[in-house]
Formats: C-alpha cells, sequence, structure tokens
C-alpha cells in the first residue's frame, strides 16, 4: 500500500512538472521533430552545403585511364572538373525532380514539325529547332546535328528537352528530337509501342537522317529511359552507328534493379504511382489500338510501372514476364561493344535511377565510356543558381560534344560489311553452296543452275533435290566406270596418260564447280544471321578447305589409277 501511494504522487509529481512547461516549448519541440523526419524523408542537404560553404561537391569522373575520349576530350570540359551547387531553395532530389516536372523554368521557342513514317507504318514526330530560324538545312550542310530521344511518356515539351535543345541551337547546331511513337500528339498508327528497349525507332531516325544529311557530324542524347535506349543502340551497333558521339542523362541502366528500388520506400512508391498514372493516360489517348492488343482492364487497374509492363509491354512486345523484358531491355549488358565517345551522366541521389543500378566497371574497362557522378542532382533536374535558370548537366553535355566535335576523335563509320564482301568476292567465287528453305532446313544445291547474279532468293525444293539426284546419278556411273575392268576398253599408255590428265581436268573442273556457289550461299546466310556469318563462312572455308581439297586429290588419284592397274 505505502508502494503504491508513493508511485500514486510519483506520477502525480510528474504530471504536475509537465504542467508547468509552457504549451509553446511543447510545440516546438514537435516543430523539431518534424522538421527533423521530413529533413530525413524529403533527402533535404542544404545543412551539408551551408556547411560547406555553398561549394558544392565535386563531379566524380570514372574512365579508362588510358582514354583518349577523356584526356584529349573530357578533360577540356571545366563543368566536369568542377564542383555541382543545387539551388539552395531546391537543396533535395525530390523537391528538384518534382520543380522540374511542375515548371523547370523552360526557354521559349517554336518547333518545326516533321512526321516521319517507319517501315512498320508507326508514325514519328520530329520537331526541329534550327541553327538559324530561317534556314532550310541542305543537304550539303556540314553543321553538327543533335538528336535527342526523351524519357518515358516526356515529349519535345518537357522542361529538360527545352533546355537542351535552346542551349545547343544557340551554339550553332541543328537540333532534332526523335519523340516516341504515340507521344507529341501523334497518334499510334500501326501495331507497335515504344519500351524501353525498343532500338529499332532511334535506328531507323538516325540512318534516315545520317542518308539525308551525309556530311552533317551527327551526335546523339538520350535522357531517362531514352537514355538506356540509346546505350542499348549503341551497343547493338558497335562500328556501325554513323553517331559521331553520344551523351547518356540519368540511364535507369539496369531496368531489373530499377524496379526493386522504386518499390522499397514509400517515397519511391509515390513515383511507382505517379509514373504508372501517366502510362495509363498515354494508354487512355490511344484505346482503340491498346484494347486490341493488349489487356485493356488489366491497364486501367494498373497501379506501378510492372503492373503496367504486365498487361501492356509484355503482351505487344511479346515478353514471357516483366523481368525477362526488364533483363533483355536493360543497357548495362550492352555497355562494353559501345564504340562512339560517349558521356554518362548519374546523380547518386536520383529518386528512379538508383545508383546501384550504375555499371561502374564495365564503363571503366570501356576506352569509349567517361561516367561523371554528382552527389545531388534528382532525377534530371540539376538546377543550379539562385533562380534555378539552368541545367548543370545541359551545360556539362554541351562542353563535351563541342569538344569532341573540335577533335579529331569523333567516331567514323566503319563500311565493314562491304569491305568483307570486297575482299571475298573472288575467294569465294567456287565453293559449296547451301541453300536454306523456308522451313529452316539446309539442302544442297546443284551446279548446273543459273549464275550467282540470276538466282532467286527463294529457291524452288524440287529444283534442288533434281540437281541433287543428278550429282548422285552422275557420280554412280564414275564409279561402276571406275570400278568395272570390264566394262572399259583397252588403252595405250599414251591413252592411259591422257585419261589420267583427262581425269585431273575433270577433277579441277569438278573443284571449280563445286566451289562456284559458295558466294551465293555466303550472301543468302548473311542475310538471315548478318555479318557474322561472312566471317564464319571465310574462316571454316580457308581453315577446312586445303585438307578437304588435299584429301579429296589423294583419292581420285587412286581411283585414276585403278584402271591402268587392272589393266
Amino acid at each position: 500500500a505505502a508502494a503504491a501511494a508513493a508511485g500514486e504522487s510519483a506520477g502525480e509529481l510528474l504530471r504536475r512538472a509537465a504542467a508547468l512547461v509552457p504549451a509553446e516549448h511543447y510545440a516546438l519541440a514537435a516543430l523539431v521533430a518534424v522538421s527533423v523526419l521530413a529533413y530525413r524523408f524529403v533527402e533535404l542537404h542544404v545543412i551539408g552545403d551551408l556547411l560547406r560553404g555553398l561549394r558544392g561537391r565535386r563531379v566524380e569522373l570514372t574512365f579508362h585511364p588510358a582514354s583518349e575520349i577523356y584526356h584529349c576530350v573530357a578533360s577540356k570540359c571545366r563543368s566536369l572538373h568542377g564542383r555541382y551547387l543545387a539551388t539552395p531553395w531546391l537543396a533535395s532530389p525530390h523537391l528538384q525532380t518534382l520543380f522540374l516536372g511542375i515548371h523547370g523554368r523552360p526557354p521559349s521557342f517554336t518547333y518545326k514539325r516533321q512526321l516521319y513514317t517507319v517501315r512498320d507504318g508507326g508514325t514519328i514526330a520530329l520537331d526541329w529547332l534550327l541553327a538559324d530560324a530561317d534556314e532550310i538545312i541542305s543537304k550539303d550542310s556540314s553543321t553538327p546535328l543533335l538528336v535527342v530521344v526523351p524519357g518515358l511518356t516526356s515529349d519535345s515539351d518537357a522542361a529538360y528537352a527545352k533546355h537542351l535543345v535552346h542551349s545547343m541551337a544557340r551554339k550553332g547546331w541543328n537540333v532534332v528530337v526523335s519523340n516516341h511513337r504515340g507521344l507529341g500528339g501523334v497518334s499510334i498508327t500501326s501495331d507497335c509501342l515504344y519500351n524501353g528497349g525498343w532500338t529499332e525507332d532511334v535506328r531507323e531516325v538516325i540512318n534516315y537522317l545520317h542518308r539525308k544529311y551525309p556530311k552533317a557530324p551527327m551526335f546523339c542524347v538520350g535522357t531517362s529511359i531514352g537514355a538506356n535506349i540509346l546505350v542499348k543502340y549503341l551497343g547493338e551497333e558497335g562500328e556501325s552507328t554513323p553517331l559521331a558521339g553520344a551523351a547518356s542523362i540519368c540511364s535507369p541502366w539496369d531496368l531489373v534493379v530499377c524496379d526493386r528500388f522504386i518499390s522499397r520506400k514509400l517515397v519511391q512508391r509515390f513515383y511507382d504511382k505517379a509514373l504508372a498514372f501517366g502510362l495509363k493516360g498515354y494508354a487512355k489517348l490511344h484505346q482503340p489500338v491498346l484494347a486490341r492488343l493488349a489487356n485493356w482492364e488489366g491497364i486501367k487497374k494498373s497501379r506501378s510501372i510492372r503492373e503496367f509492363d504486365h498487361h501492356a509491354t509484355c503482351i505487344v512486345a511479346k515478353y514471357e514476364t516483366v523481368d525477362t523484358y526488364y533483363r533483355r531491355c536493360s543497357s548495362a549488358s550492352f555497355v562494353g561493344n559501345v564504340s562512339v565517345p560517349l558521356l554518362c551522366i548519374s546523380a547518386l541521389d536520383d529518386p528512379l535511377c538508383t545508383r546501384e543500378a550504375i555499371p561502374w566497371d564495365e564503363c571503366r574497362a570501356n576506352k569509349n565510356i567517361v561516367l561523371a557522378t554528382t552527389q545531388n542532382g534528382g532525377h534530371l533536374a540539376f538546377f543550379q543558381g539562385l533562380t534555378a535558370g539552368k541545367l548543370w548537366w545541359v551545360g556539362a553535355v554541351s562542353e563535351f560534344l563541342c569538344a569532341l566535335h573540335d577533335s579529331s576523335y569523333m567516331h567514323q563509320q566503319k563500311a565493314e560489311e562491304h569491305v568483307l564482301h570486297s575482299s571475298l568476292e573472288s575467294s569465294i567465287d567456287k565453293s559449296p553452296y547451301v541453300n536454306i528453305l523456308g522451313d529452316g532446313m539446309i539442302a544442297p544445291v546443284g551446279n548446273d543452275g543459273p549464275p550467282s547474279s540470276q538466282i532467286s532468293d527463294d529457291l524452288k525444293p524440287n529444283a534442288t533435290v533434281n540437281s541433287t539426284q543428278e550429282d548422285e546419278e552422275a557420280k554412280e556411273v564414275e564409279n561402276r566406270s571406275g570400278t568395272d575392268g570390264d566394262a572399259m576398253p583397252a588403252q595405250s599408255p599414251a591413252a592411259a596418260g591422257s585419261t589420267k590428265q583427262q581425269g585431273e581436268e575433270r577433277y579441277a573442273d569438278k573443284i571449280r564447280d563445286a566451289m562456284a556457289p559458295v558466294k551465293r550461299s555466303v550472301n543468302k546466310l548473311a542475310r538471315y544471321q548478318g555479318r557474322s556469318v561472312w566471317l564464319l563462312a571465310y574462316v571454316a572455308l580457308v581453315t577446312s578447305w586445303p585438307l578437304l581439297g588435299s584429301l579429296a586429290f589423294m583419292l581420285f588419284r587412286k581411283k585414276s589409277r585403278h584402271p591402268l592397274s587392272a589393266k
């Protein structure tokens, strides 16, 4: 009882003491607690910036030690070797990303639109801003041309795209934004949608521009998912791309890792829902097409990017699962084959594309890549200055591309396919030929057909079989005449020598005739498999033919001597 009374008195004393504290102090304590939680939740770094004297943090560069692109191009860029300080009142990756999406303070100008139809019937809006607003680009123009690939659900009206386009046009470059199909106010005119790994549209637009303006050095900048598409395209093309240089800004790199990241924390889930809302808005614009091609009811219920990809992207693009789509379309797997000078910029506090997905080692191993990372910047934002009127990455890209254009390290497209074709023209003129049938089977083709230039691409199987039967019958006649001594008339030594010489001539003719169609064979296979088949066919021919030819010659000599020994 005494303990209970003491306990009650202690509680009473504590209540009385708490009552003596002014209410303003409680409010102040609550405000401090909420501020600390908000500071951590929004990832503010203004206090850190103040402690560093508002000098910002140094840009970290990752590159190969022997990279000429770094030593001769990137080393001249002041932005890449300086510091980046975010706008003080936007000192948070979320505030920067939100401000960019809401306003972004883009420059004011008007595009000139060109509608381009790709091979499958799809329509792409090409929005131009020329160095001279009244000038029409001539075919012989040598003014550098920049192609911009926007991000997910973005088009040429996005604030960051306008910042980049206006900056490069002021430097005397011609700039064109290649909008994804279905965006930029253009309808979907085919049964195909763009996705995070769809490189065909970029490839076709770049090839079209290169053919139309062959003397203009062409560069490309990809942003967000457009950066993933660009890097994947560069890895697929290797030396064959006509691009002279490129830049990748805030690429997701690994779509699987970014998918896990965006659903990990509460704040990232807001981004996931916001992007899914944008994708559903894109789908509603093209409901007649998507309702026919995809699961429309599933699209309407999608609350995340992954759900949208499951009900739309995977069905239209025919991927088995969402993870299959993410793995095959991640640009990190294609970094090693990039053969174009490439500047990659990423913010380590990017709320959408996590630092965990950046392929550090792959970028360091490729001499053509310079990777620049900043501690702050958000997603495609990088606002700087008190008025947030500039984007830091726009200036860095501008410096890099201009320095690259003024250097001798611009990439030159290599026509390896044409060189290889001309070098093999004489050596593959006399080799065996195989025909790939419609069902994928391989069948031999006879030598009594028309020349290679007159043979159709789709040879008839019946003709192939008949040619094979004729060859077998001819071989059977030769075997009978070579082994049946009674069937052969007696020959004099001179006649025997003549027979031997004729046999060797027939053998040489057979070799020439047998090798004649190899050109058709390699050309046929090359249309199915690409340049690698040229190399494989050439290696197989050079390495195996001497051995096979010697063997055939020895066998033929034995057969040709047999009639003489029988006599």
